[in-house]
């Protein structure tokens, strides 16, 4: 294949996936389209034995939503561990909800990035973060300001 091809086949699949991301949050989702569950559930899989994952003692991340969302616990397939899921109880009243998802904020976003630092806290004890990079600054190039904002983004939004 020619340079001219590779890069043309490259450029396909991201637009590709810009075009999945932007129908998922406006809620055009087709059949097999990645997105949440229409439950709304959002699931991680710890690696602690069901015994060791008490539903009612959340990390303070979790905990933090109150009444706001619904949690449970089972075995995760396999004999993976524990699936630990959580969903919104109730939507929050006002904008529509595809901007925020775009832009990886919102109580969706909120509760994905405090689901995933639960499931840390749980495994290890600690939320384990990337900052400060281990060789310092990131230089200010386009591609550093892209790599910045997706490692902001990354914990609400997730990855495609």
């Amino acid at each position: 294949m020619s340079a001219l091809g590779t890069v043309a086949s490259l450029a396909s699949k991201a637009g590709g996936t810009v075009v999945r991301q932007v129908r998922s949050a406006l809620g055009h989702d087709g059949p097999g389209a990645a997105g949440p569950p229409a439950s709304g559930w959002l699931a991680v899989t710890v690696c602690r034995e069901p015994a060791e994952v008490d539903a009612a003692a959340l990390p303070r991340s979790l905990a933090s939503f109150g009444d706001g969302i619904e949690t449970r616990t089972r075995p995760a397939p396999g004999g993976k561990g524990t699936e630990l899921a959580a969903r919104l109880t109730r939507r929050p009243a006002g904008r529509s909800p595809a901007p925020a998802r775009l832009a990886g904020s919102g109580a969706q976003g909120d509760l994905r990035a405090a689901l995933r630092e639960a499931k840390q806290l749980i495994e290890v004890g600690e939320v384990l973060a990337v900052d400060p990079t281990p060789h310092g600054e990131r230089n200010a190039t386009p591609a550093g300001e892209a790599l910045e904002g997706a490692t902001r983004r990354a914990p609400r939004g997730g990855v495609l």
